[in-house]
């Protein structure tokens, strides 16, 4: 298990940052007079920009005493936890086939022509709502995202093996969804963690069949390109800490990981956004154009070095970020932002993130690194609080709440800091509650939601563009709330108007979900990595890549 103890950020000394600034400006005016043709130049320089960057940090942190490649302190969040939660959860964002109809739909990017279906989410019904454009739409059809790749050469008969397995798949899916307590369901004497029915899912028996041709065929290749702490490293505890669990798992190598990259479905970037802002971002500074360039020259390299970012444009790789800046760190790279599947805690389709390609990391704060002490809470009967909130001003949706119901109703608990004379902590709190407010921050990423769950008090959704974590899978309407920004001031009134015996069920199903969003070491089946593995699978399920002739 992720085991990273923290340490504090180093101080650089004076001559380590102008040694620094030497090494990386010396290939950045090498390339700004005519980027060379050779690709071995290519590579040379974009891996010494690369090791330039990481060769600072472990120098400084050799100076100071501290060994930051084995981890790093992360910023304190203040008592209630920064937060930024979901709005309504769309289930656009599904890439399932209950049917043969595929509407395409086509546009272009800047590489390649991308003929993008509307998807098809693991439903009942048809009919899902897109907000990629901020807007809802009903759409209807099957997903799959075909990518026209610009290079030809040998890519035919890997093309076929590769569609022939993902074909397979699809059809495997498509045939359990339309199942209906028939022959075809998968029972728990077959699978001893067996997926039940019920509504926290829009279709159970897609959601388990695909699960299990996942862990049937899906493999994925890790890049070694690129040194600690940078790369192959990330935090494990704090409120990124769902990036760096990721990153080591990746690491240490599981079920779903291949050395062979010819065997692999989907190739993954192994680089921490919030280690390059803990390191390459100059605190106070607007510039963000270090962590950008870091990307950049990341995927130089490694497209200059494996035939694989260029065979498909980047469609089939991976890049992960729990930061509030990771959205960002991707736009240097038309094809990262354009086609790659990126998997984000801020999943606000208002800064470009896409559900048909993209996927929604959940945000989870470990303050020790555990999650020990922190799942189970008591029966609604003895939840007293109807609804509450504690944290800091961070974004209108915030302002809006903190105005209209701080100090206001003993009924909705609101406060910018949970007060000392409370007596009771802020853990103690949401298992008092019978609601968890979770309004949008500054981003809408935020580890409320998931707080909310473990403490299995049902979460309120207060939110402008965020795509809840796993819509796909999970029916959200099930087992939480959704309030409208407007309608903030009839938050009593949209709660008191639950009844007792649809709470009752609502909590329940919020036990049942527990199991999706809990950490494990190791990881075990249908748990937080397995979920986030999952999402990454559906999206390459609905990949298929084409050599342009």
């Amino acid at each position: 298990m992720c085991s990273l103890k923290t340490k504090r950020k180093a101080h650089y000394p004076p001559y380590v940052l102008w040694v620094s600034a030497l090494l990386l400006f010396i290939p950045i005016v090498v390339t700004s007079l005519g980027r060379p043709a050779n690709p071995s130049l290519l590579r040379l320089i974009s891996s010494y920009r690369i090791l330039s960057r990481t060769k600072l940090i472990n120098s400084a942190a050799s100076l100071s005493g501290k060994q930051h490649n084995k981890g790093f302190q992360e910023n304190e969040p203040d008592q209630q936890l920064s937060s930024s939660p979901e709005a309504k959860p769309s289930a656009v964002h599904g890439y399932y086939y209950s049917n043969g109809t595929l509407d395409q739909v086509s546009h272009v990017t800047a590489a390649a022509a991308i003929v993008a279906h509307p998807p098809s989410p693991l439903m009942e019904n048809e009919e899902h709502a897109d907000k990629s454009d901020g807007k809802e739409k009903l759409l209807r059809g099957n997903g799959t995202r075909e990518v026209v790749a610009s290079d030809a050469v040998n890519n035919d008969k890997i093309e076929r093996r590769v569609e022939a397995i993902l074909a397979k798949a699809r059809s495997a899916i498509r045939e359990a969804s339309s199942a209906r307590n028939g022959s075809n369901m998968i029972s728990s004497h077959q699978d001893p963690d067996y997926v039940p029915q019920g509504p926290i899912y829009h279709n159970a028996n897609a959601f388990h069949r695909s699960y299990l041709e996942m862990e049937r065929v899906f493999k994925m290749y890790v890049y070694s390109e690129g040194e600690p702490p940078i790369f192959h490293n990330g935090p494990c505890r704090s409120i990124y800490s769902t990036e760096g669990r990721f990153i080591h798992q990746m690491e240490k190598g599981n079920l779903f990981r291949t050395n062979d990259p010819e065997e692999a479905l989907v190739y993954f970037l192994p680089f921490s956004v919030v280690v390059m802002v803990q390191y390459l971002h100059i605190p106070g500074a607007h510039d963000m154009h270090p962590i950008g360039r870091t990307v950049a020259d990341y995927i130089s390299l490694i497209s200059s070095s494996h035939p694989f970012w260029n065979r498909s444009l980047g469609a089939d790789h991976l890049m992960l970020s729990c930061h509030d800046w990771g959205p960002y760190s991707t736009t240097y790279v038309p094809n990262l932002f354009n086609n790659s599947i990126r998997v984000l805690c801020n999943a606000n389709t208002s800064e470009g993130f896409n559900p048909r390609k993209d996927v929604s990391l959940p945000e989870i704060n470990l303050k020790t690194g555990e999650i020990t002490g922190l799942i189970g809470g008591p029966s609604p009967s003895r939840r007293s609080v109807l609804a509450f909130f504690a944290g800091g001003l961070h974004g209108h949706i915030r302002q809006v709440l903190l105005d209209q119901w701080k100090d206001r109703d003993p009924d909705i608990l609101v406060y910018d800091k949970l007060p000392s004379s409370s007596g009771k902590s802020y853990e103690s709190m949401l298992r008092n509650s019978r609601f968890c407010l979770c309004p949008s921050g500054y981003e809408v990423a935020s580890p409320r939601i998931v707080e909310a769950i473990y403490a299995e008090c049902v979460p309120v959704l207060i939110s402008d563009g965020y795509i809840a974590p796993f819509s796909d899978v999970l029916n959200w309407k099930a087992f939480s709330v959704m309030v409208d920004v407007k309608e903030i001031g009839n938050l009593k009134k949209i709660l008191m108007g639950i009844s007792g015996s649809q709470y009752v069920r609502m909590q329940r199903r919020v036990k049942q979900v527990q199991r999706h969003f809990v950490i494990n070491g190791p990881p075990k089946r249908f748990d937080l990595f397995h979920m986030i593995v999952h999402s990454i699978w559906l999206r390459r399920l609905n990949l298929r890549v084409h050599a342009r002739r």
